[in-house]
């Protein structure tokens, strides 16, 4: 399957096969305004012949379904634990049933707030499509969050009705928002997504449709440092984040192709690629209702898994794990990291244990929707391990100094800027948060330390709040993880900043050791102190059995801060 509009060499090489880009400079760079742009810039057909303003996110993600006579037999949807297989017109119909119990049966109109609380399912992608294709407004939560945050989230997002799982509904009782289910349950007073699909013949979609700056969906950020916020998405930013996944995704698979999918749909990550935007190129997905190395192992064998997006622990995970199992996994072509920084030595470890597979990273927050940037070459990104690729088309960026408050040319590090079709609204009903993110000209502070190079490559250092600050140096975890995660002895790492009183902050490392390790807190040190400057070595060693994470895969560093809150016992 080929792209809309002619892939062409930027002439770097012959392996670069870019959209034209619409200025010379080969880095995006402008010394004049310290703004890095695109160098995949789409160029003037392809913006004529995929202008998508006039629709919103359900109707641009149905009218990219196979035509009917292909989505007949086209499967769009397996459970890796039932086989249940969704072909493309089962999906349609399903989505436009539901939607019509939704509005109907319900009165769900524009604008309200429907709460999902579920793990991944079969059913979760027709759930999300349906609630925007009333012009309702969509808000997924992680359903592990305890009843205290479930309720903090309901509140917080004003939220008129609930669908949940039915494990999860007790964590709904005590906000009264109406609950729906979404799978039958013992429970007679509780109706379920599938009875309102059964039972409700789809309908046409409502007249009143929503505006391109509508809100499509309030998510939550991971809060890793901080409390989570409701991020604003309008079906503006859904649709034009569909439209450049629908040129990556085709630009670098066939409709044959079979993507795995553990992410979970509640994060952004997950809801952009599985519950929308995969459907935009006609391709199969496997569904995986939470993640296990084995269940993903057996999944790709099963269905000859070719794609996986996948996030740095599932990644390590496949460099640790024994070969010995003997899975059948020579189906799999192409592997992307995405939600948190991927280090270069487990990069290289993946690519040294599965030569075969082509391994991307990519970059991009809850706030802009879950893309920034990408690669589209494996030969660029096996030559930059470290990079998370080029900016999308329509995007933008500054690198800030934070000392100078100046744009940094390449090579220079600051705090990542950006600027593009898939920039959040706003935090919703928080507009000191917003204020303090989104500047008055519609610059978002990502709060990440980066830097590009000379041919408008990315770099992602570290969280600027998660650097530590060691007698006036900066130290990166980032970097000493990585260090700790390439001992063969060592399944997992993290490193937070311990207050001390002679040097401000150390280094203290959370590891977790293999079964029959016998690392000891010395030994780890030197390892690291033999590769590091003075100033970066690990001067601590916490043992943990192990490292707490989002379900993004993102280090949960405030939970292992707040364990380390104790005091010194000696200096190292």
């Amino acid at each position: 399957m080929s792209s809309e509009g002619e892939l062409i060499s930027t002439g770097e090489d012959e392996q670069s096969t870019y959209y034209q880009p619409s200025f010379n400079r080969k880095n995006g760079y402008d010394p004049e305004t310290g703004i890095y742009h695109s160098v995949l810039q789409l160029n003037e057909q392809q913006k004529m012949s995929n202008d998508y303003s006039n629709l919103d996110t359900a109707k641009f993600v149905l009218s990219q379904f196979p035509s009917p006579a292909q989505a007949m037999s086209q499967i769009a949807l397996i459970d890796s634990s039932t086989n249940q297989k969704i072909t493309y017109t089962q999906l349609n119909r399903s989505i436009l049933s539901l939607a019509t119990g939704l509005y109907r049966a319900l009165g769900v109109r524009k604008g309200d707030v429907i709460f999902v609380l579920s793990s991944n399912s079969i059913i979760y992608p027709t759930i999300c499509l349906a609630i925007l294709s009333i012009g309702a407004i969509l808000s997924p939560a992680n359903p592990l969050n305890t009843e205290s945050e479930i309720g903090k989230q309901v509140r917080l997002s004003r939220a008129k009705l609930a669908i949940a799982a039915p494990e999860e509904v007790h964590k709904l009782v005590h906000t009264g928002v109406p609950t729906l289910l979404t799978t039958r349950s013992n429970d007679e007073n509780l109706i379920s997504v599938q009875e309102l699909i059964e039972n409700c013949d789809p309908l046409e979609l409502p007249k009143q449709r929503p505006m391109p700056l509508d809100t499509a969906a309030i998510l939550y950020s991971s809060g890793t440092t901080g409390v989570s916020k409701g991020v604003v998405i309008t079906h503006a930013n859904f649709v034009a984040i569909m439209k450049l996944l629908k040129y990556y995704v085709e630009a670098t698979s066939s409709q044959d192709d079979v993507f795995l999918c553990f992410v979970p749909m509640f994060h952004v990550y997950g809801l952009a690629f599985f519950g929308l935007g995969l459907f935009c190129s006609g391709v199969t997905t496997v569904l995986m209702q939470k993640f296990d190395l084995q269940g993903m192992l057996e999944a790709i064998q099963t269905h000859k898994i070719s794609h996986i997006p996948a996030v740095p622990p599932v990644i390590l995970g496949l460099v640790k794990y024994n070969k010995g199992s003997n899975y059948d996994l020579s189906s799999l072509r192409s592997v992307t990291s995405g939600a948190a920084p991927l280090s270069k030595e487990v990069a290289d470890a993946f690519r040294e244990k599965f030569p075969w597979v082509e391994l991307k990273q990519g970059y991009g927050l809850t706030e802009t929707t879950g893309a920034a940037t990408f690669f589209v070459n494996y030969e660029e990104a096996k030559a930059r391990p470290s990079s998370v690729g080029v900016l999308f088309p329509g995007f933008s960026a500054k690198v800030i100094n934070h000392e100078t408050g100046e744009a940094s040319p390449p090579f220079k590090e600051g705090e990542l800027w950006l600027k593009g079709p898939g920039i959040m609204k706003e935090y919703f009903g928080n507009e000191e948060a917003t204020s303090a993110t989104i500047t008055k000209d519609g610059w978002l502070k990502t709060g990440d330390l980066c830097y590009f190079d000379d041919k408008g490559y990315l770099y992602i250092v570290d969280r600027i709040k998660e650097l530590i600050k060691h007698n006036g140096y900066q130290v990166a975890p980032a970097e000493l993880e990585a260090i700790l995660l390439s001992h063969h002895e060592i399944l997992d790492a993290a490193v937070v900043p311990l207050e001390d009183e002679e040097a401000g902050q150390i280094p203290l490392a959370y590891v977790v050791r293999a079964d029959s390790s016998g690392l000891t807190q010395d030994q780890i040190i030197q390892f690291v102190s033999s590769q590091v400057a003075p100033y970066k070595k690990v001067r601590r060693v916490n043992f943990i059995n192990a490292i707490p994470r989002s379900a993004a895969g993102k280090i949960l560093r405030k939970e292992l801060v707040l364990q380390s809150n104790m005091p010194i016992l000696s200096k190292l």
